[in-house]
This record gives C-alpha cells, sequence and structure tokens, in this order.
C-alpha cells in the first residue's frame, strides 16, 4: 500500500499539529510549511498528491498559491484543498473557480478529516 503525499500549509502551529496528526493517523505523509511562498519552494522536493491551504497566511495566501500552482505545468494537476475558516460562499467559489478540489472549513473535525481529504481525492 503506498502512502499519498500532501503538503499542508497553515500558519497556526495548534491547527498545524492537529491537521498533521489526524492526516498521519489517516495513512498520509504529511510535509508541513506555514506559507503559500513554501508551498511554491517545497512542492518540487516533497512531490506532494495533494496540497492543503489556508486562506489567510502571511507573505502569499491559499489563494495567490493556488493559482501560481494552477499556472504551473509542473503543479497544475496537483489536487488542492483549501482548509479555512473563511466559509463565506463567495471564498468558497472563488477557490473552486481557482481549481481546488474541495473546501473544508475550520474548526475541522480532527477525527474525520483524512476521510474528508480522501473524498476529495476520489479515495474514499
Amino acid at each position: 500500500m503506498t502512502t499519498t503525499r500532501v503538503l499542508l500549509a497553515d500558519d497556526e502551529p495548534d491547527i498545524q499539529l492537529i491537521a498533521r496528526l489526524a492526516l498521519k493517523r489517516a495513512g498520509f505523509e504529511v510535509t508541513a510549511v506555514t506559507n503559500g511562498a513554501q508551498v511554491l519552494a517545497k512542492v518540487a522536493e516533497v512531490k506532494p498528491e495533494a496540497i492543503l491551504l489556508d486562506w489567510m497566511m502571511p507573505e502569499m495566501d491559499g489563494f495567490e498559491t493556488c493559482a501560481r500552482l494552477k499556472a504551473n505545468p509542473d503543479t497544475k494537476d496537483i489536487p488542492v484543498i483549501f482548509v479555512t475558516a473563511k466559509a463565506q460562499e463567495s471564498e468558497i467559489d472563488r477557490g473552486l473557480k481557482l481549481g481546488a478540489v474541495g473546501y473544508i472549513t475550520k474548526p475541522f473535525d480532527a477525527l474525520s478529516l483524512g476521510s474528508q481529504v480522501k473524498a476529495f481525492l476520489g479515495k474514499a
């Protein structure tokens, strides 16, 4: 059985820790960073099969990060899932229009985070 590699970007240490533990428990291999610039710097090294992005991060927010990932031929096919407290319909629509495959709102349920991600990736 292969492990799905995910790149998690969230600038809140507690949220990052909970998400990392929940995803590892669900069988994911997790690399965590704190902003979008780090996502772009790490993506070639990590070769993630999914990227989980917070929307509000320093240096480069999740929307800008997603737009850059989708504009790059090397990263455009990597599924992006937003994990954020911004749950207004306009933000969800904006993220999906940028190419994200899903949207998980904070606070998320740590026990179901892994299955939610798997469902978005079609592996449920």
